[in-house]
């Protein structure tokens, strides 16, 4: 029975986040369209009818009703989802170890649950650790298992989690909170499938699939010491990145909707819908806690607000203006698109809203800032980065003059991208002759200029 078709004000389970349906071991993407509600002034998000399509029915597998280019479950049309779906799907037949790396709050446990329900592992055990959440010789017990007297409280031999995950997969989140002693053991698994529990002089061999997750960017928790080279390239045989929420907006309306009839039907409210400024501001904010905030607001939402629909003043202050936002806590191993938008949407903010030249502003000191790297790559010869950049010589002439990097070819972007445009630090419009970046000549090409593309 679809769940539109429930009687009203009837108990419905306690789904977790995202639409996971219990004993299932899939998720399943729900379809949530937007319902007109009186004139064209005005439109309400409903979401009664925002539910799972088609029916799941007995013997029938989750996923045979879903198109090829989804995920089982997991909510999102955006570009960035898409791809997260194709890779996931890709990558789960496979024996290889996934990363998944994301912000808190974007559902790497969903996507490696995904990874598991859609492997040929499905029917073996499903096992999940939070590395984050236990100390060195705790996590280490608690992995490989321990033998009776092994240390201080070790009153019975005890089974490991590897051991528990054996023809299965084993999930282990927070993979970067691990200890350097514990990695060497996580590396000795990956590479030759055995271990020993703590205290035991006997080896054990396991056939477990890991994927691991982590909120870090793993390269840089190398380059300070804290994660082994080794071990890193041995868990990123696939890399799977999910994209923060607020670079893919268009993802928010649905999630509002699911989790809004979600927690209408558990706490028997009537809040369907949502009204047209209340989504406006949902979509607009930054979402520093992802998908997972995003959850605890619509909750929020339902408990302590009346009536049919879900309006401003039913929002938390920082929504309503009232409180100034959490600023979003930028950190590496961003994919290249949300690096995208965290770049735009810094150059907007830094501008301010009276700006009216937000196109020289940014795309202009991106233009610049590739321009003087790439001729640096080519030994500042203007014939091979013109090549590399994919334009002609002759533009390339001209965009070093409109950047003056002919007489700044040793300055980086300096004042000028700090400020984002404005005032004093604005680069000079026209330069001078384009044929010298600082103090080193650049080879110019004796052929007469070509024509602009």
């Amino acid at each position: 029975m679809k769940p539109s078709a429930q009687r009203a004000g009837a108990p419905v389970p306690n789904w977790p986040a995202w639409g996971e349906l219990p004993g299932s071991g899939f998720l399943h993407r729900l379809q949530v369209p937007a319902l007109r509600s009186g004139g064209d002034a005005a439109m309400a998000f409903d979401a009664r009818t925002s539910f799972m399509s088609p029916e799941i029915g007995p013997g029938k597998s989750p996923g045979s009703t879903l198109g090829h280019g989804t995920l089982p479950g997991v909510i999102g049309e955006s570009a960035a989802m898409r791809e997260v779906f194709r890779v996931t799907r890709q990558v789960a037949p496979s024996r290889a170890c996934v990363l998944i790396v994301g912000e808190t709050g974007t559902g790497k446990e969903l996507i490696a649950r995904a990874v598991h329900d859609l492997s040929p592992r499905s029917t073996g055990p499903y096992i999940r650790v939070n590395c984050g959440a236990l100390t060195e010789s705790l996590l280490e017990s608690e992995l490989f298992g321990h033998v009776k007297g092994s240390f201080t409280g070790a009153v019975d031999n005890r089974t490991g989690r590897f051991e528990a995950a054996h023809t299965g997969s084993i999930f282990l989140d927070e993979i970067n909170s691990t200890s350097p002693k514990l990695q060497v053991k996580l590396l000795r698994v990956l590479q030759e499938g055995e271990f020993e529990r703590v205290g035991d002089n006997n080896t054990k061999k396991v056939d477990t699939r890991i994927i691991a997750a982590t909120n870090r960017d793993l390269l840089e928790e190398i380059s300070s010491g804290r994660f082994r080279e080794d071990l890193y390239y041995r868990l990123n045989v696939v890399p799977i990145y999910l994209p923060p929420l607020r670079s893919r907006r268009e993802d928010i309306e649905p999630l509002v909707l699911f989790f809004l009839n979600r927690y209408a039907d558990q706490n028997r409210r009537e809040m369907r819908r949502v009204h047209p400024e209340a989504m406006r501001r949902l979509q607009d904010h930054d979402w520093p806690g992802n998908v997972r905030e995003l959850q605890n607001y619509i909750e929020r939402a339902v408990i302590l607000g009346s009536g049919a629909e879900l309006l401003v003043e039913h929002l938390p202050p920082q929504l309503r203006g009232e409180q100034e936002p959490r600023p979003v806590r930028q950190r590496g191993g961003l994919d290249f698109p949300s690096l995208t938008v965290e770049l735009v949407r810094q150059g907007i903010g830094l501008a301010g809203v009276h700006a009216n030249d937000l196109h020289e502003r940014i795309v202009g000191q991106v233009e610049r800032e590739l321009i003087r790297q790439v001729l640096q790559m080519c030994d500042r010869i203007q014939i091979k980065a013109a090549a590399r950049l994919g334009i002609n010589r002759n533009t390339l002439h001209k965009k070093l003059a409109e950047y003056r990097l002919d007489d700044a070819g040793s300055r980086t972007s300096g004042a000028w991208r700090n400020g984002v445009g404005g005032g004093a630090t604005d680069p000079p419009n026209r330069g001078t002759d384009p044929t010298s970046i600082g103090s080193r000549p650049v080879d110019v090409d004796p052929l007469p200029p070509q024509e602009e593309n």
